[in-house]
């Protein structure tokens, strides 16, 4: 692979700010939308007054639940889920979008929202955990598809154990704040609409052609490049709906950026979790009960609910006996979703710490009470791994970090001061795969042309497409493009849940076979030429042309046989897929999972060390160095490996000791809905941090052999730091973030 490969094809575009975004799409005579949201979190509205909005210079219209009724059929968002939205005068939320003003600008259509008057019949809101009138379900309760690990009599092994420890571990709201605002432009042409919008998967257009009313082949979403998402752009939203009926009326493209502010409750978040922790272990170390009870908010009457990430947690080590449980809690909140590594990271971050503070009770090295307990078994299904090289990150990490120097005794190391600690945790996340189709052209002069309804949310996904398409057909990267995010190209998977490289790339590599074959077979069956009369299968593509055991044809004589082009769409779906895997992609559905496969299971898995300084009279809490380890199988690129992973780290020192969305509670209430408030890592805060790739071969899993790791390099290292500040004061902070006041 050469130094040229290993860059982002999109850097220059990127960094000279030629890349288009959604907002910046370019069309003839827009209006502006700016919503209008409620100012209670609960109620009914009893009037809207809009004569002061109409009165605005350049006010044309407003949408409301008086004036939209039936032109929504059916609620969009995340299939399942049942906040509604501008169709009754029910508000189940603080933030929800309650209107729609358009005007010929956006200054004039925000200056007109502010000035609709709604009056509110006002209910009590229940906040979230612990609150009156929150109601408590178990998953398994209203979901058969979901059954919580347990394995043995965990109860009595946690009591027989001769060395056990409880505790229970909370995580806060968080918001994704990704740099890009929340953008939609819609605009009708002969009935048919386009939609310009950041997405994580364009093919979610049929939700959106359902509240419409309307053929999803006559919906088309263009998402080229996305300006950050993290999970708060998978599917096609409310907004959209809202803008595209706007659009209808007045026929003409509506523009509609959601401001920073309304992001914070017209989009999803990281909801809060709450794990009761039990762990029961012999005096040498060895785990023998593993008892998790998960308490996860979601809104009213949502079902959301991240239990796939106690399956993850009770496979992870070989525990003896385990019982877990999940609830959700329903409150008056608006509805949580996917937030990067939604289930690992918060499921992950109690087991960490409490086997962390297992280790001191045991007086045993936090990684050889991990190497005690590492298993290549799933115990509780008692599958193998398909890999799993967690000890071998431990191993790595911990050499490069320096933790044999480490005292293990708290509050033992000081540098004048500040109170020196490190700390440590596993990470890890399923080896997710789905389905994709991958379109390529060639052209006699070597030029090629990828097409995929895939998306670039900003991790690499059109460079390894265009690198992977040159070493296989031999051609030069620069006659490589790469075209994506836009539903007239072949269907591709969701970028979610770090199976976009493996997925992708595995429907490419049987387009690249296939457009092999389909040009060594006309070289084969040609009455004259090098290769007439060979095998198919003995040519390849190398460097200058088609070759085989007589020599190397010219790309200009090969495809030249087929009239100048080749085209050939490939497919891929994992071996459990589906029959109609790939097109049930173009409807909307995509294929997700597929880590448990019927004879393995499969991870990416990594270890996290941290070095944390707390300022011993001001309780500040400083990060000097983060180390990860991290095993995924075959990583395609290594700069953008590095780079993914080494983001993930820095959210997690964010996550931990920074971000928190702050609530009012007696108005169920979002308070620091900005920059200024809603705190994030700077520079400051980020100093050394080092990403180390354990190679890993893979060959059960996928044909590239490649696990995911865009979501891996953020899990443990919350974990890692509240051990390190309980090495470094003593002090054991089990709730999220870590603040100074939590020290002092």
């Amino acid at each position: 692979m050469t130094l040229q490969a290993k860059a982002r094809i999109d850097a220059a575009l990127k960094v000279t700010g030629q890349v288009k975004y959604p907002s910046d799409a370019a069309v003839k005579n827009p209006v502006y939308a700016y919503f209008v949201t409620s100012a209670v979190a609960k109620g009914r509205i009893k009037s809207i007054n809009t004569d002061q909005a109409k009165r605005v210079d350049g006010f044309i219209d407003i949408l409301t639940h008086e004036n939209t009724k039936g032109e929504i059929k059916t609620q969009v968002g995340y299939p399942g889920f049942t906040n509604q939205t501008v169709e009754t005068d029910e508000i189940q939320h603080d933030g929800q979008i309650v209107g729609m003003v358009v005007a010929e600008s956006y200054e004039a259509a925000r200056e007109a929202a502010h000035k609709v008057q709604i009056q509110y019949e006002a209910q009590y809101a229940a906040p979230g955990f612990d609150a009156d009138g929150i109601t408590i379900r178990s998953v398994e309760g209203f979901d058969a598809n979901f059954k919580a690990p347990r394995k043995g009599d965990a109860a009595k092994a946690y009591e027989q154990a001769p060395v056990k420890i409880e505790a229970v571990y909370e995580t806060p709201t968080q918001h994704h704040n990704a740099m890009e605002l929340h953008s939609t432009i819609c605009e009708w042409q002969d009935g048919k609409l386009t939609i310009h919008e950041a997405s994580q998967f364009v093919y979610r257009r049929a939700y959106l052609a359902d509240c419409l009313g309307i053929d999803e082949k006559d919906v088309r979403v263009l998402s080229r490049f996305a300006g950050g998402s993290f999970g708060s752009k998978v599917s096609c939203t409310v907004r959209a709906v809202l803008a595209a009926i706007a659009a209808r009326r007045l026929n003409r493209p509506v523009k509609l950026v959601a401001t920073r502010s309304q992001a914070f409750t017209v989009t999803t978040y990281r909801a809060e979790t709450r794990h009761a922790i039990k762990l029961g272990a012999t005096k040498d170390g060895k785990l023998d009960a593993y008892i998790h009870d998960s308490f996860e908010l979601t809104s009213r009457p949502s079902n959301y609910n991240l239990a796939g990430g106690i399956k993850t947690a009770s496979s992870f080590y070989n525990y003896g006996n385990v019982a877990t449980s999940v609830s959700v809690v329903n409150a008056d909140r608006n509805m949580p979703g996917w937030m990067r590594s939604p289930h690992e990271l918060v499921y992950m971050f109690g087991l960490e710490c409490a086997l962390d503070e297992l280790a001191y009770a045991l007086n045993l090295d936090p990684i050889e009470l991990r190497r005690r307990n590492d298993t290549q078994v799933d115990p509780i299904s008692g599958l193998p791994y398909s890999s799993r090289s967690l000890m071998q990150c431990f191993d790595a990490a911990s050499a490069a970090f320096g933790w044999a120097n480490r005292n293990p005794t708290p509050k033992s190391m000081r540098d004048g001061d500040w109170l020196v600690g490190l700390g440590c945790a596993s990470a890890c996340y399923p080896a997710n795969i789905g389905a994709s189709s991958a379109g390529i052209e060639m052209n006699a002069d070597g030029r090629v042309k990828v097409q995929i309804a895939f998306q670039e949310v900003g991790q690499g996904g059109s460079t390894v497409i265009a690198q992977t398409t040159a070493e296989k057909l031999g051609v030069p990267l620069e006659n490589v493009s790469v075209e994506l995010g836009d539903t007239n190209l072949p269907p591709g998977t969701i970028t979610a849940g770090s199976n976009g490289t493996a997925t992708t790339l595995s429907a490419l590599l049987d387009a690249c076979e296939k457009l092999r074959e389909r040009i060594a077979t006309a070289a084969v069956d040609a009455k004259k030429g090098l290769f007439s009369g060979a095998k198919q299968d003995a040519l390849h593509f190398t460097t200058g042309g088609l070759t085989g055991r007589a020599g190397t044809e010219s790309l200009a004589v090969a495809v030249g046989r087929l009239g100048g082009t080749a085209r050939v769409i490939g497919q891929f779906a994992r071996p459990d897929a589906p029959a109609n895997a790939v097109r049930d992609l173009g409807r909307g559905i995509p294929l997700f999972g597929g880590h448990r496969a019927k004879d393995f299971v499969a991870f990416s898995h990594g270890a996290q060390f941290v070095e944390v300084r707390v300022h011993a009279r001001t309780g500040e809490i400083r990060v000097p160095r983060v180390v990860g380890a991290f095993a995924a199988g075959k990583i395609i690129n290594d700069v953008m490996a590095r780079s993914q992973l080494m983001g993930g780290m820095i959210w997690g020192i964010g996550g931990t000791l920074h971000e928190a969305t702050e609530m009012d509670r007696r108005a169920a209430r979002y308070v620091n809905t900005n920059f200024a408030d809603y705190m994030i890592p700077v520079n400051a805060d980020i100093k050394d941090v080092q990403v180390l790739l354990v190679p890993e071969v893979e060959t059960r899993l996928n044909a590239v052999g490649a696990k995911g790791v865009g979501e891996l390099g953020s899990i443990g290292v919350n974990s890692a730091i509240a051990n390190a500040v309980f090495h470094a004061t003593g002090r054991r902070i089990r709730k999220l973030p870590i603040r100074l006041e939590d020290l002092v």
